[in-house]
Order: structure tokens, then sequence, then C-alpha cells
């Protein structure tokens, strides 16, 4: 992982991120990757409780709402969350949140979109309950490289004994950037989420953008998991 393993970046420099509109992580359509395994995500259920890690704005969030499903989602920035329902033409109601304090939940009027602003290592299933699917475009990749455990912990505790969750990741040479994103290769994953899920390689694209050229990099390849419950 190089100098990876010691990187840190705190909520602050999120937040920053985001109110100087450094945010090229967001997409403004959805997912590839989503769209095209979307199914192996909802696997013909109906109205699925989908949560999304570290949000941010996604697009992908109405998609699936639109559906029929229910997302919920968290995100540190506040800014992002109200550029989300206000791009997306989303009335929305916003409430603080009992069980974690300073804490903020703002919900579509029609109750199918949930977000709530807050450190994620915060929320629980005793915050929000348990889902059916999780969709972690730009999470794992985001969070510190040495919280990657936590995380996992944190996700599996989330996840109800049927639940689908795909990860996207992204492998490039991490000699050659710093990140975020950072790199996260499959062992990783294994050492993470290997004692509690089952994991399989979905797909595998070459992901190299302009952007990415501008960090340094001269490859990128962005993989697609799938992680079920070891007890399904």
């Amino acid at each position: 992982m190089s100098g990876q393993a010691n990187r840190l970046m705190d909520l602050s420099e999120w937040e920053n991120r985001w109110q100087e509109g450094r945010t090229g992580f967001h997409r403004s359509d959805v997912h590839n990757l989503l769209k095209d395994n979307v199914d192996k995500l909802i696997c013909g259920r109906k109205d699925v409780r989908l949560f999304f890690p570290l949000c941010g704005k996604a697009v992908d969030m109405k998609w699936l709402a639109d559906m029929g499903h229910t997302v919920v989602g968290v995100e540190i920035s506040e800014k992002g969350i109200k550029e989300f329902f206000q791009e997306q033409n989303l009335a929305y109601n916003e409430e603080a949140v009992a069980d974690i304090p300073g804490a903020k939940l703002f919900k579509s009027t029609d109750g199918k979109i949930s977000i709530y602003q807050c450190d994620l290592y915060k929320f629980s299933s005793a915050v929000a309950g348990h889902f059916g699917g999780i969709w972690d475009r730009g999470a794992l990749v985001a969070i510190n490289p040495r919280d990657r455990q936590k995380y996992a912990s944190l996700l599996v505790s989330l996840m109800s004994s049927d639940c689908r969750y795909l990860l996207d990741t992204l492998e490039y040479n991490p000699e050659l950037y710093e990140g975020p994103p950072f790199f996260v290769s499959e062992v990783d994953i294994k050492t993470v989420f290997g004692g509690s899920c089952n994991i399989d390689l979905l797909q595998s694209v070459g992901g190299l953008e302009e952007k990415h050229r501008s960090w340094g990099l001269d490859s990128l390849t962005e993989k697609l998991y799938l992680l079920t419950t070891k007890t399904q």
C-alpha cells in the first residue's frame, strides 16, 4: 500500500472539499457498474431497504428510489445533502437524530430517501435498522486505510441475513498517488470482510480517465464485488 497506509484525512477535510466545490468524485449520471449489475443487488425483491455509505449527492439514490426501493444514506456534508434534494427536485424535512448527538436527518417527504448527516462511525443498526442491499461506490476507497476493519465491521453489522452488498473498488499503482481514492485490492477486501462474507468478483473494467492521468497514474482498474453474508 506504500505510503497510503498512514494517509489520514479527517472529516473537516471532506467538508472543505464540498465547500470549495472539489467534488470530482461526484457523478452526474447513474454509475455504469450499478446499471449493469442492479439485478445482482435487487435479486428480484420488492421494496428493498438500501444503504449508501458516504453517499454524497449520488444520483443513484433517486434512480433506485424511483424503482420502488427505500434508500438510506450517511454523509458528513450538509451542503452535499441539501444539493442532492435540490438538484433532484425533492421536497424534504429536516430533524434531529435522538441517538446521535449533533446529527441531522434529511428525509424526502415521500419517505423514500433518508440521509443522515453525521460521522459514519456513529451510525448503527440501532439508528436505522438493517438493510437488504448496500451500494458502496466511493466509500471504502475514501476512508483512511487504517480504518478499514472498523468500517467493514460496521457495514457487516448493518447487513440483514439476505443482504446483497455491491462494492466498487479501484486498483492502481499506489506508489504514484497518495489517495484518496485509495488503492484497494482483492486481498484487502478478503482481509476485512472475508470472515463474515462471501466475496465474488462480478466485473473488472479499465477506468483510467484524464483526471487520473493528472494524479500521475498510467493505468487504473475498477472492480465490482458482490458480498453476501455467510449465513445465506
